[in-house]
């Protein structure tokens, strides 16, 4: 039964992504798509996943690997490895599958799950989000949909804290 995979075997690699999303396309199923770092996962990462998850019936996550967290965040970062963030992220029920990609942007696999939504962090909108990115969604006929972040939960605030607590 799908609903009882284990983490571990919901992180899938871009071509068993692609094979998972025609199967989901054979059923009628809405694929969501959203990403980002996760490198300490807090309850803003939850809120944002479970509000995706609630515009369509499946939910694939995309996770930058450390190459491109480092690439995005600065040396120092990830403080979490990508295989262990990935574990962890397909761990919630709200997901139902992962991927990791290396770039920077999402483009390629947007191009090849063609989600049928992609949700972004509404610290962006159409205008600011990477236009590789929007064309790619808009090429495929995927919905854009922004959310709200949760003020004051994020990562960069909790090392801060942890900073100024040593």
């Amino acid at each position: 039964m799908e609903d009882r995979l284990q983490a571990r075997e919901k992180v899938l690699t871009a071509e068993d992504l692609v094979s998972w999303r025609h199967q989901c396309a054979k059923k009628g199923e809405r694929v969501v798509l959203t990403n980002g770092c996760f490198d300490l996962l807090h309850v803003g990462h939850l809120r944002c996943l479970e509000y995706a998850r609630s515009l369509g019936d499946r939910l694939v996550v995309a996770v930058n690997a450390d190459s491109s967290v480092k690439a995005l965040k600065g040396d120092g970062r990830p403080l979490i490895g990508e295989l262990e963030r990935a574990e962890l992220i397909a761990g919630l029920a709200c997901v139902d599958r992962v991927v990791l990609f290396s770039d920077i942007r999402l483009t390629k696999i947007i191009e090849r799950l063609k989600p049928d939504l992609y949700a972004k962090g509404g610290d962006y909108n159409l205008e600011t989000m990477d236009q590789g990115e929007r064309k790619a969604l808009e090429g495929c006929g995927a919905e854009i949909a922004f959310f709200d972040i949760i003020e004051d939960r994020s990562t960069t605030n909790i090392l801060e804290k942890i900073q100024r607590t040593i």
